[in-house]
């Protein structure tokens, strides 16, 4: 049987943590009350104060620069195919011409 991992929201992430700063209680403590693990809590601390609001992107959604590299990356597979349709094309032409 598989074990089925929880799914969190980026405004109970966000929570969690300022919950976890500004609460004075342990770390551990308020992700028993949360339901989470504590590891979690200093996971997401940590995304949140690298990424700043781009943390938490969810699934599916990408930071800009990940999303700016997957557009690149198809531009330049729809490119290579064009230049190789090209390719063939002068190929073609020039064996006609003789």
């Amino acid at each position: 049987m598989a074990k089925v991992q929880k799914t969190y929201t980026k405004e109970f992430k966000e929570e969690a943590v300022r919950l976890a700063q500004t609460s004075g209680k342990p770390v551990t403590q308020i992700a028993r009350e949360l339901g989470i693990s504590d590891s979690a809590i200093h996971a997401w601390r940590k995304e949140l104060a690298e990424y700043g609001t781009d943390a938490f992107p969810g699934k599916g959604h990408q930071s800009d620069l990940e999303e700016e590299n997957r557009r690149l990356k198809r531009e330049l597979e729809r490119v290579q195919q064009e230049r190789d349709i090209l390719k063939k094309a002068v190929g073609i032409f020039s064996r006609e011409s003789r």
